[in-house]
């Protein structure tokens, strides 16, 4: 399995440099009356899929944490459920019946 990783960690890489390569043209990046800034396509493309790595992982930890919290609160209302049910639960009855035992054959 680690030599899996490995040579798709290294086709990874391998996609990055390429496609760094080919896409060198400058781009002009205007905002309002801020500063021109002008970077490389590829640098363009790979900043805007971090952010977006960065806000989906964001959006994960809160989505976890919410359901973290859910379960909590679910487990707490079954420990309660399960303390109340033993609660009103009836004794368990005796049986006071005596035991007829039957006399051996002669």
């Amino acid at each position: 399995m680690k030599i899996f990783y490995l040579i798709l960690t290294i086709l990874f890489a391998f996609f990055i440099v390429t496609f760094s390569q080919f896409n060198t043209a400058p781009v002009t990046i205007k905002y309002y009356y801020v500063h021109d800034i002008v970077v490389p396509a590829y640098m363009l493309i790979f900043v805007a899929l971090l952010v977006g790595v960065i806000i989906t992982g964001l959006l994960g930890v809160v989505e976890r944490f919410r359901l973290n919290r859910s379960i909590s609160r679910l487990n707490k209302t079954i420990r309660d459920l399960r303390k109340e049910l033993r609660d009103n639960e009836a004794p368990p009855m005796l049986d006071d019946r005596k035991k007829v035992s039957i006399p051996p054959p002669s």
